[in-house]
């Protein structure tokens, strides 16, 4: 998989997920959502991040967002008359799609959107899944550049992200593609792992588990992941996560994340499935063929697979190319596809 591809698959997760939040209602002061709730939701401590079960980190499963990208673009199909379209934005809509924290919002409506977010989640008795995108150079220079302006800046912003989940139930995927690219541009300075580390431990100060970047199983070697895992700080994460954005199926993913997980002695990890129904399709960028991958869950049992997510939003564009629209726009041929491909 060439440079460009890696950093093309996670533009659309990104960009995607950012246009669809922006439909979340903004909270008023007098609004119950914007305040956390008084009794603690969480399931897990600091000290247990690491050792609780799936079922805890997870309790009562994944929350599925009425207000998501693929929501809003069901009802704007529906709305048009196009009932083909809209079916297929609504299967989708019906699952739980990570929700993307970046700059595309300042801080206060940074902090709303978690907050209501995370009220919807526990009115429901779910778990929400959160996906940081704000580290400096986070696209190596791709389509989806930006983030934060030095290492300073991004953890001050990440705190802000933990101080708000403090005392709630969630889980955090932090920096999609932060360690694949480690070291193969000149973004990935020798301070990121270190940015990373601490990054991780925030959130494990604050009770909330998060996942790290592995790459995917086409990317970099589980030895190699394993070692920039470690330095890291994935010994404060809950674990890691494989192939957001991407297409690989599950069991080759699965392979390669046993094999981190191993030389890790035994961290826990999940796996991105949202459109990796059909397998690899030979090209990043709205892939033909492509399927929606397993219905997203939580999976735990004896192995370290946490969860089956679906961390990208099937029916966003990646960018124009196959037909569809710029990066990040709802792309409805596309997501009719996906439905109808999917395994």
């Amino acid at each position: 998989m060439t440079s460009l591809a890696r950093r093309g698959v996670v533009l659309g997760a990104a960009v995607a997920l950012a246009t669809g939040l922006v439909a979340v209602p903004t909270a008023s002061p007098a609004d119950p959502a914007s305040a956390a709730t008084a009794a603690s939701s969480a399931t897990v401590t600091t000290a247990t991040i690491r050792t609780a079960s799936a079922g805890t980190v997870y309790r009562g499963g994944l929350y599925v967002d009425p207000t998501g990208a693929a929501a809003t673009a069901a009802s704007q199909l529906q709305a048009a008359g196009r009932a083909t379209e809209a079916a297929a934005a609504r299967t989708i809509a019906d699952q739980s799609i990570a929700t993307w924290l970046g700059s595309w919002y300042d801080d206060a409506m940074l902090v709303k959107v978690v907050q209501r977010t995370l009220a919807a989640a526990e009115a429901k008795g779910r778990t929400p899944v959160f996906v940081t995108y704000e580290i400096p150079g986070r696209d190596c220079g791709g389509w989806s550049g930006g983030g934060a302006v030095d290492d300073a800046a991004y953890l001050r912003w990440n705190q802000l992200v933990a101080d708000t989940l403090r005392g709630h139930r969630a889980v955090v995927l932090v920096e999609p593609d932060s360690l694949g690219h480690l070291g193969s541009c000149p973004e990935t300075t020798t301070t990121r792992t270190a940015t990373l580390a601490a990054a991780v431990g925030a959130l494990a100060d604050a009770g909330v588990p998060a996942y790290l970047d592995g790459g995917n199983s086409n990317w970099v070697p589980p030895t190699e992941m394993a070692a920039r895992l470690k330095a890291a700080g994935v010994d404060r994460a809950r674990g890691f996560f494989t192939n957001v954005a991407n297409y690989y199926g599950v069991d080759p993913e699965r392979a390669y994340a046993d094999k981190v997980s191993a030389a890790l002695g035994g961290t826990h990890y999940v796996i991105d499935v949202s459109r990796n129904g059909r397998g690899w399709k030979g090209t990043w960028c709205n892939a033909p063929g492509a399927g929606l991958g397993q219905t997203p869950r939580v999976t735990g049992g004896t192995t370290g697979l946490d969860a089956l997510l679906w961390v990208k939003t099937p029916g966003a564009s990646d960018g124009p190319c196959n037909g569809g629209p710029p990066a990040g726009q709802w792309y409805p041929a596309y997501a009719v596809a996906l439905v109808a491909n999917r395994k």
